[in-house]
């Protein structure tokens, strides 16, 4: 059983605050259009067959066993599934989201969204058997908790027992110490992570493709969770639909559906 101040400190990191954007005005028939762009495959049902590049722009090169093929690579729920909270409900609101992963969530209101973003790091280490490698902060002293040292074993039931372990004491304060900026947003790559810690108020989005044009213009993907902790699913573009579900990296403000961060809130795993 979590003390009540821990607990109020993790389920503050991803609740609302000023920075919190709400529905832009965007007209039904809007939202509609966000969802129909001729680069998302409806039929589809992995990260990369889905969301299909623009004319003229390209997936970075990516190796077959690197973290960017592997967020590729996840699969995705039917594109009409709505996205469901971790007790079955639905999430609200739903347009934000034009993509579900078929990730099963367990049903308690902890992997919200710095948690997402640690259980997509945590399943690619696993399934790249870097059990070493798997090792994420707690708030209450800032320290690593490897789960190597948390169980001997190495079933996926174990690591998934360590990450609900994790997600029960970690924020995205925790996360954000762990990660290391990047320079420049131009540098952007799958796996980053757009987040901001905030005081008390926090959120956290994972980046999960990165395309690019002859030019030297950069797009990405994004995914998050929320709260309540609900399924992870892809995030419009509600400011710029032409390019929806894309965001063009450049420096200055990148607004999500619910959230407005800064280019300087890239971050990165080591």
């Amino acid at each position: 059983m979590k003390s009540l101040l821990p607990l109020l400190l993790i389920c503050l990191s991803c609740s609302q605050s000023p920075k919190k954007v709400s529905d832009p005005g965007i007209k039904s028939a809007q939202k509609d259009s966000i969802h129909s762009k001729s680069y998302i495959d409806t039929s589809a049902r992995t990260i990369e067959s889905r969301y299909q590049c623009p004319d003229g722009f390209e997936r970075i090169a990516a190796d077959s066993l690197s973290y960017a093929a592997f967020l590729r690579s996840l699969k995705l729920m039917p594109f009409s599934h709505p996205v469901m909270t971790y007790d079955g409900k639905l999430r609200q609101p739903q347009w934000v989201s034009c993509g579900v992963l078929d990730q099963d969530i367990d049903p308690q209101n902890l992997q919200q969204c710095a948690d997402a973003v640690m259980r997509l790091r945590g399943e690619y280490l696993f399934s790249i058997k870097a059990f070493d490698k798997i090792s994420f902060n707690f708030l209450s002293d800032g320290r690593p908790r490897p789960f190597t040292q948390y169980t001997t074993e190495r079933s996926y039931a174990s690591f998934r027992k360590y990450m609900l372990y994790i997600f029960d004491r970690a924020n995205t304060a925790s996360l954000k110490q762990q990660l290391q900026s990047v320079a420049s947003i131009a540098d952007i790559q799958p796996g980053d992570v757009l987040i901001q810690s905030g005081n008390p108020h926090g959120h956290a989005v994972n980046v999960m493709d990165v395309i690019r044009n002859s030019d030297g213009k950069t797009y990405f993907l994004l995914a998050q969770s929320y709260m309540p902790a609900q399924e992870t699913h892809i995030l419009i573009n509600p400011n710029f639909p032409e390019i929806s579900p894309w965001y063009e990296a450049k420096e200055g403000k990148i607004v999500t559906p619910e959230w407005e961060f800064n280019s300087t809130d890239l971050r990165r795993f080591p």
